[in-house]
């Protein structure tokens, strides 16, 4: 199926998709000294960005007061290393101390693993505005599927924080210095991870990781705060309970309310690609899941002809970036939304034309059809009712359909798999 294309010039993208080339033609951060049969791969990582105020951290606040945050990584290891980041801040921010442990459930740790790191050498570092840093390499028994517990005691912080607000998992503050505190009774909890952007391991060079694109059906809402049943999550299980996947971790890169084309939360995708997707260390495969938030802005037929083609211009920029690394695309299609006040005929027209460029092009490696697994068959511009809590974010009998959905030998190892196979994928 062919599908017609806008050919007028696109002025409002065009600025942007621009960067998005120049940014795509720089080589990635090489890794240097690093033995062949070892490779640094992203076992965690959130999509940062500006914190809107009402999602800054309750009182005490971050200022001289101890932050412990918990994160599930996807795979594991025996040496570990954080990264920090204090990208979207106009002030410096710095930490006295910084620590990882086993958590213990809630606010607690199980103190015996707890590990003070050091940033060149440094216990206490400050980031200026814009910066980020990570940490020395530490020995940790990282086990995958870990919850890890993050503490950070702050000195000095900024007003405008670096962060990411829906992590759907709980934080603590607690005032004063109390990072080696084993319980945080009497704590803060706040829904928002603050600073924190990644967990590296190094392991061996067979184990890679799938990186997500998204935005808040990715980044979970509609999922339940601490138990980690985003789709994402799910599918990292799946992967886990597979021989032939058990070595590949998963990366949930969604911003809720993020677009592809415009800064709506959060940078715009195609802003954002390079270093949340493709700078991810041991990344082998991307998962392309994002545009409704572009297209539940359409009201018009001139709308929807240029946000359909805005949204095509950018996945083919997105795609051959990504091959251009030598890392395989997969596209997922956009979900049904009547019910939402994204829906209309004309943001239904775009959601389609999208839908089926994703399908036909043949510009992906492989379509991953959520569209088709989500739609009521009743009504197919809408989710199946089951499934729905406001007409456009799935709950969590939506995510596991999404993941059960996924055929697992896209991400397997493809040597393992023909053995155990005894044919081609």
């Amino acid at each position: 199926m062919n599908v017609k294309r806008n050919t007028r010039p696109l002025s409002l993208y065009s600025t942007l998709l621009l960067v998005f080339v120049l940014l795509s033609t720089m080589d990635l951060a090489g890794q240097p000294g690093r033995k062949k049969t070892e490779n640094w791969v992203a076992a965690w990582s959130t999509a940062l960005q500006l914190v809107e105020p009402r999602n800054n951290p309750p009182s005490p606040g971050l200022t001289d007061n101890s932050l412990r945050q918990i994160v599930r990584v996807s795979i594991g290891g025996k040496t570990l290393r954080l990264k920090l980041s204090n990208e979207f801040s106009k002030s410096p921010v710095t930490m006295r101390s910084v620590q990882i442990a086993a958590s213990a459930g809630r606010g607690a740790i199980d103190n015996s693993t707890n590990v003070k790191l050091t940033f060149n050498g440094n216990h206490e570092i400050t980031l200026d505005p814009g910066g980020v840093i990570t940490s020395d390499p530490v020995n940790f028994n990282l086990k995958p599927r870990m919850d890890l517990a993050i503490t950070i005691y702050f000195g000095a912080t900024s007003p405008d924080i670096t962060g990411h607000p829906g992590s759907r998992t709980t934080s603590y503050i607690m005032a004063g210095n109390d990072v080696s505190v084993t319980d945080f009774t009497g704590s803060v909890p706040t829904e928002h991870w603050y600073v924190i952007s990644g967990i590296d391991v190094l392991t061996r060079s067979s184990v890679s990781c799938i990186a997500i694109l998204g935005n808040s059906i990715t980044d979970g809402r509609g999922s339940t705060t601490d138990l980690q049943n985003r789709w994402p999550d799910m599918l990292a299980e799946r992967l886990r309970a597979n021989a032939d996947t058990r070595q590949t971790g998963i990366l949930n890169l969604g911003i809720g309310g993020n677009c592809v084309l415009r800064d709506c939360l959060g940078p715009a995708a195609i802003r954002r690609y390079r270093r949340d997707i493709l700078s991810q260390p041991g990344v082998k495969w991307v998962i392309v899941f994002e545009g409704v938030n572009d297209i539940g802005q359409v009201r018009s037929a001139d709308d929807a002809a240029s946000v359909a083609d805005g949204l095509i211009d950018a996945y083919t920029m997105m795609i051959d970036s990504a091959h251009a690394e030598g890392l395989k695309v997969y596209g997922a299609t956009i979900t049904p939304f009547r019910g939402n006040g994204y829906y209309n005929k004309y943001s239904e027209t775009c959601r389609n034309e999208v839908n089926a460029w994703i399908r036909n092009s043949g510009r992906y490696d492989a379509v991953i059809d959520f569209d088709r697994v989500l739609k009521n068959p009743d009504d197919p511009e809408s989710l199946v009712s089951s499934f729905q809590n406001d007409g456009l974010h799935p709950d969590t009998t939506g995510f596991r359909k999404m993941a059960d959905s996924i055929d697992l030998t896209l991400f397997a190892d493809k040597q393992t798999a023909r053995r155990r196979s005894g044919k081609r994928h």
